[in-house]
């Protein structure tokens, strides 16, 4: 009587059940399974953010583009170009000859083309998603004809880059875009101090704030520890000149 049990409990599989399944059609069945897990794409790397001193950044994408914000400071221009992003005409914000080596399609954006007829523009590249924001509000910086950056990278991050300005009617605004990164200018003479600037961040609400452009001379490092430690943001995070950041 067990084993007679055991017979009727047992279920039959399916390849009993229908002779017409081979082993050859189960390796077929496998092999297409594991051929749709091997086609999954696979999450963008973060890009890689160089800051080198005052307003000038180089950031490298995961697709290996490489993009220069305000070229001025430090000498790591070595990457050809793909992007140049300039915010204002200033001389230590514009010195786009130090990008020697450019791509051939690589862009050059100014204030110029980012602002027309008063209204900022986007420019959506496919390795990034370029916004122009505000920037001006003083008497060194006209707000028609300076701007700001958000730039969005293929793994959802942003970094916001202030250029020079003191606090504008959209910052508020942008606490909607939830920020990862966003860089304060906060040297005290050409633009808004580091109090104001720690107010602009509250208004940003950026999950790092950084401060830059803490100099207002033309010689000698285009970074002060000193000043950048009393930057008092929530969420500050100091980045040397020279240094590396994961966008992530």
């Amino acid at each position: 009587m067990g084993q007679t049990d055991q017979k009727q409990d047992r279920i039959p599989s399916r390849q009993e059940e229908d002779p017409l399944i081979t082993e050859n059609d189960m390796e077929k069945t496998m092999g297409a399974a594991d051929s749709d897990a091997k086609e999954e794409p696979m999450e963008p790397e973060p890009a890689i953010l160089l800051y080198q001193g005052q307003a000038s950044i180089r950031i490298v994408t995961d697709e290996g583009k490489v993009i220069y914000i305000d070229p001025y400071a430090g000498d790591s221009y070595d990457l050809p170009a793909d992007l140049i992003l300039v915010t204002h005409s200033h001389f230590d914000h514009s010195q786009t000859e130090k990008v020697e080596y450019r791509n051939e399609d690589c862009r050059i954006i100014t204030q110029k083309e980012a602002v027309l007829n008063g209204k900022h523009q986007n420019f959506n590249l496919g390795y990034v998603m370029v916004e122009a924001v505000e920037a001006g509000y003083n008497p060194l910086h006209d707000v028609n004809e300076c701007v700001g950056y958000v730039l969005t990278f293929s793994n959802g991050k942003s970094v916001y880059v202030t250029g020079d300005t003191s606090t504008t009617k959209q910052m508020p605004l942008l606490r909607e875009k939830e920020i990862d990164f966003a860089f304060f200018c906060c040297d005290g003479v050409y633009n808004m101090g580091l109090e104001e600037a720690a107010e602009c961040a509250e208004m940003v609400g950026a999950k790092h704030n950084i401060p830059y452009h803490m100099t207002a001379t033309t010689d000698g490092r285009h970074f002060d520890r000193e000043l950048a430690e009393q930057f008092e943001a929530k969420n500050r995070l100091i980045v040397e000149d020279g240094e590396e950041i994961l966008v992530e």
